[in-house]
């Protein structure tokens, strides 16, 4: 069962959204809050599986919240959620760290998703947020590609080459789901509708 921790001010959002996501039997809310700092106190009195955490919160902001609790447990994802997106912010959240970013509003099941694919290693970066990241680059040849990670890289390098899901998670020593994980947030990092597209991309890139 994946530990969660909930950072959300709106006492009524807090509740709707622990309501619904412990309705999933591997998702279990074991701690929530309501403002930065005691979201930062509780990972440290909690073992914790992911922090899922709004933007927009009182006493301490929650970017500086992510800061602290990156620095405190270096290893631990958060998933941001917030109402808008901004490139100023996007871009602040990646340096500090965070492994996913999602705007309200989103169906739920999207969200339980990029739950599930940011404890399992991957990333999950929002549509909107995911232009923003490659507008933020400045090279357009190999700045799409710096978005991915090394896990990210070495899949999509071997789908180039023609292999399978399950060919990769034997090279790899993953299962075939990791993979999928993998892909699904490769292909919202890169823009594009498929694998296929993801393939091509990486092709033209490497011209």
């Amino acid at each position: 069962m994946l530990k969660i921790l909930l950072v959300e001010d709106d006492e009524l959002f807090r509740l709707g959204l622990s309501v619904r996501l412990q309705q999933e039997t591997d998702l279990h809310i074991v701690a929530e809050a309501e403002d930065g700092e005691t979201a930062v106190n509780l990972t440290n009195r909690h073992p914790l599986d992911l922090v899922l955490l709004d933007i927009g919160l009182p006493r301490m902001s929650g970017l500086e919240a992510c800061y602290k609790i990156k620095s405190n447990h270096p290893k631990l994802p958060i998933l941001a959620l917030t109402s808008h997106s901004e490139p100023s912010l996007i871009n602040r959240l990646i340096e500090v760290g965070i492994q996913g970013y999602c705007l309200k509003g989103i169906p739920a099941e999207t969200l339980i998703l990029a739950i599930r694919s940011v404890v399992a290693g991957a990333s999950w970066w929002d549509s909107k947020a995911t232009q923003e990241i490659q507008s933020a680059f400045t090279s357009p040849s190999n700045s799409i590609l710096d978005a991915l990670t090394e896990r990210e890289r070495e899949i999509l390098t071997l789908m180039a080459q023609g292999k399978s899901n399950q060919e990769i998670a034997k090279m790899l020593y993953i299962t075939s789901g990791t993979v999928r994980v993998h892909t699904h947030s490769m292909i919202q990092k890169l823009g594009v509708c498929d694998r296929t597209q993801a393939i091509l991309l990486f092709q033209n890139l490497n011209d």
